[in-house]
């Protein structure tokens, strides 16, 4: 079975413009239909965002019976964070604390997923929404953070997975560390003839950085990945979503190559 998935950094539905306009978010990622959707900075009850609680609205608006909401950073009136809104029916959900001593609060919320695959059967797919720090060293124990917390360590290595979200990891070093240690591959990449480079998602308007990255392993295969290329999406936030077409096999293990 195939489905698609997005991540997407929506800078609270506040846009170059410095204007909360949630229906262009609803209106980029409608244009996407993904199956499951990963949003950071997601703000609930927050002024600057009219006090809504802009999971619940964009999920209402789009159609998505299942979200889940993992809150990092908490105001004088408010909170955000990271949102998982699916197609797919939710078993689970935590998040996970990312926090590096007295800086700015962070989180990845893990969500384990029910998808129905077309022999029939049902597979359990375990997704990870980050949005990481802004200095290397913060980055890099945030990382060690997730792959000992008891989420991560107490899945087998042939269970489908998905990790996502804002890495802000600029210059790739989280990279190697996923892929050689953990065992992951990058649905991001983009292969040249000067070698490997993620995909450009930041700033929307004129990308320089990859930001916005989505890894995977497990009975999981890549059929295409893509970055946004809706006009809109260039003022809707500060950063582009990225879309990946995975299929799921029918059995555990299967569809790793």
């Amino acid at each position: 079975m195939k489905f698609r998935l997005v991540t997407y950094n929506v800078h609270r539905a506040i846009g170059f413009d410095r204007r909360f306009r949630p229906d262009r978010i609803v209106e980029i990622l409608a244009h996407h239909n993904a199956d499951i959707v990963l949003l950071q900075e997601v703000d609930e009850g927050v002024p600057r965002s009219r006090g809504m609680d802009l999971a619940k609205e964009l999920a209402v608006e789009l159609g998505y019976p299942y979200f889940a909401v993992g809150h990092n950073v908490s105001l004088r009136k408010g909170r955000y964070g990271n949102a998982t809104l699916s197609r797919f029916p939710i078993l689970r959900e935590r998040n996970i604390d990312l926090t590096i001593d007295d800086r700015k609060r962070r989180g990845c919320q893990h969500t384990t997923i029910k998808v129905e695959t077309s022999t029939g059967r049902s597979r359990r797919l375990d997704v990870f929404n980050l949005h990481l720090g802004l200095s290397a060293r913060e980055r890099q124990r945030q990382t060690g953070l997730l792959a000992r917390s008891r989420e991560f360590v107490g899945l087998d290595r042939q269970a489908a997975c998905l990790l996502g979200g804002d890495f802000n990891d600029w210059r790739s070093l989280l990279r190697a560390y996923f892929v050689e240690a953990l065992g992951f591959r990058c649905a991001t990449d983009r292969h040249t003839l000067r070698g490997v480079r993620a995909i450009r998602t930041y700033p929307s308007f004129s990308p320089r950085g990859g930001l916005d990255r989505i890894y995977f392993r497990g009975g999981l295969r890549l059929i295409s990945v893509n970055r946004c290329r809706h006009q809109l999406a260039k003022l809707a936030s500060d950063h582009l979503p990225v879309t990946a077409v995975f299929e799921i096999s029918g059995r555990r293990g299967d569809g790793a190559k």
